[in-house]
Formats: structure tokens, sequence, C-alpha cells
């Protein structure tokens, strides 16, 4: 190869990882949860943690902003859209419009925020008898400013849904824009950046078996890719070398072989042409002026994005795995495998 493949390499510390336009954040959740306590929390001492502000990872799990169950209780978000991939562990969604879903195991849910939503979002700990693993991604994409006061909307992508590899020590999950030979690519919310061909944006997560391969395809003119390395020993791109634990933004120009070291890799790929607009941020709320985010504030203030019609800040829907979504329309859906 005659072109530089990588571009630039940054070190991964603990999330949030660094970015680069059109995404806002990114974080990689992996807890041990203990045994379930029958009320949906661990059944462990929660002495020396900081209960609303727990991140510290004691006992290697945290209960985040949970006081009695781990997790995220009502918060609000205007402006950008949350992707949040779950490998391990279940997730239930409550939101101001009345929607619901319990998702995990594989399944993605892609919510668009738009003009405003308050969402609350717990890990349930269902079981008693055996431990509670958890492990997730949470990434924040952009919106573009003409798109940012859209309805809120959400998708779900059920794991069976989502296009993949499977064989040779590779494990490949499309989760938005396409890969060669990995079948249709699955449909991003209407309003969403990825869903205009110039955002040329890409969610990929890749794993690699010791001494496997994959080569990721070139992407457009314009577009950034960074490959989150997260873990492993060693990955060569090109022939270029990297040890692990690293961020690398790769040349988009040309096909990237990758080839995994000696340990088994894991890798997340975000990928996207550039919005190129000013973000102003504060907390929730990503708008293109300080302006814009002191209006975020003075109707959340005035409406709470429509209200909360839950019973608690932190719900939790019920004791059964069974997973599913209801849409603030009433629509009911449920992964494949369980309308079978």
């Amino acid at each position: 190869m005659n072109q530089t493949t990588i571009l630039q390499q940054f070190p991964l510390g603990a999330p949030p990882w660094p970015t680069l336009d059109p995404f806002l954040f990114c974080v990689h959740h992996k807890d041990a949860y203990p045994k379930g306590n029958g009320e949906f929390g661990p059944a462990a001492s929660l002495a020396g943690r900081a209960i609303g502000q727990d991140f510290a990872n004691k006992d290697g799990w945290n209960m985040y902003h949970g006081e009695t169950v781990p997790g995220f209780p009502a918060h609000p978000h205007r402006g950008f859209e949350t992707v949040t991939i779950v490998r391990d562990g279940l997730i239930d969604h409550s939101d101001s419009l009345g929607a619901a879903a319990r998702f995990g195991e594989g399944d993605v849910q892609w919510l668009t925020a738009g003009r405003g939503i308050v969402h609350s979002e717990m890990f349930p700990l269902l079981h008693g008898d055996r431990e509670n693993p958890a492990e997730l991604f949470q990434i924040w994409l952009n919106l573009p400013a003409r798109n940012k006061m859209v309805a809120p909307h959400f998708t779900m992508f059920w794991g069976p849904q989502i296009p993949r590899i499977e064989g040779g020590g590779v494990s490949l999950r499309v989760i938005a824009g396409a890969f060669p030979n990995v079948g249709q690519p699955l449909a991003p919310p209407p309003d969403s950046w990825a869903s205009q061909p110039e955002g040329d944006v890409a969610i990929w997560t890749l794993k690699l078996a010791a001494g496997a391969g994959l080569t990721l395809p070139p992407a457009r003119p314009g577009t950034r890719r960074v490959l989150y390395f997260f873990e492993g020993h060693s990955l060569s791109l090109n022939g270029e070398t990297v040890e692990g634990r690293a961020g690398i933004e790769t040349s988009v120009a040309q096909p990237v072989a990758l080839v995994n070291g000696p340990a088994p890799a894991d890798i997340l790929v975000l990928q996207g042409r550039p919005i190129a607009e000013p973000v102003a941020q504060y907390g929730p709320f990503v708008m293109n002026t300080q302006a814009e985010i002191q209006q975020a504030f003075t109707d959340y203030r005035r409406t709470q994005f429509g209200g909360w019609p839950w019973p608690a800040s932190d719900p939790v829907h019920g004791a059964e795995a069974a997973r599913f979504a209801r849409h603030p329309d009433g629509r009911a859906e449920a992964p494949p495998l369980a309308q079978a």
C-alpha cells in the first residue's frame, strides 16, 4: 500500500472515549453485576458507593445514577440521537411519550431525541440464582441543524435482524451502514444523519479470534473512521501494527486489511462524514448556539418535554425476561424469535 493507513492514534482510558464529528459521545459499560435481590437491584451491600453518582467500578460494577436499580433514571435529551447496543443483560426503557421497551442480548435501540424527550434506562437484575452481567455501548450521534427539532422517535433493531458475518474467527455486526456481502443494510430513523446518503454513517462491532482477519471497505471522500480497539494484544492494519487499547483513525481511501494478533480482539467502528456545523452542548442538550441551549432549558422547565407518565423515575418492566417494545402510538413489537 502506498498510502498511510493510520492517520492518528490515541489512548483509550476510562470512557467516554474521544469521538469525531458527527459522533458526540461513546461509552462502553461492562458490569459484573451480582445476583439480584428480588427487587431488581443487587443482592449486595451498597455501602461505600456514591449512590446517585456511582461510577467508581467498585467490585466490578456500578449503580450509575440508580439508587435501588442500576442505571439512569429519568433525564432529558434534545438535539441528537442515542444508539444503545446491548451485548449482555437487559435495559428497561421508559419515556415521556408513554413508550416502553425491554431490550438486550444483542438488540439495539436507536432513539432520536429531536425537539425533546425524557427517558430512563434501567438495568434490572432479574436473576436471583446467578450473576447478572451487563455489557453495552451508548453512542451519541449529532443531528444536523435542520433536524434538531424533529419529533422524537425510537427504532428497535432486534438481535436476529442485525446483518452479520460469523465464521473463520470473525464476528461482525452491522448496525448502521453497508458492508460487502452482509445483506441489506438496516434503515436508520428517518431524520437521522445516518439516513442521509451524504452522511456515510457506519456503526460496526467486530470480534476477531487470535490470528483472524477482515478487510474493511473504503468509504466516501470526506468520511472519517475510528476503530476503538479496546480489547486485544495487537492489530495489524495494512501491515501497520498497533498495540492494544487504542483509538485508531484510519484512511478511508483504500481497503484496510485487519489482521489480529495473538489474543482475541474486540473493536467498535464508528464512521461518518462530518456534519461540520457549530456544536453547543450543555449536559443532555446539543444544539448549534448557546441561545438554543438556553431555550432548551427554558422549554424543559416549562413543558418537561411532555411530562413523566410513570409512577417512579426508574421504572422496571416486571420480573419476566421477555423483550418487547411499545411505541407512543400503542404499536407493540417483540424480537422475531419471540413472535414465532
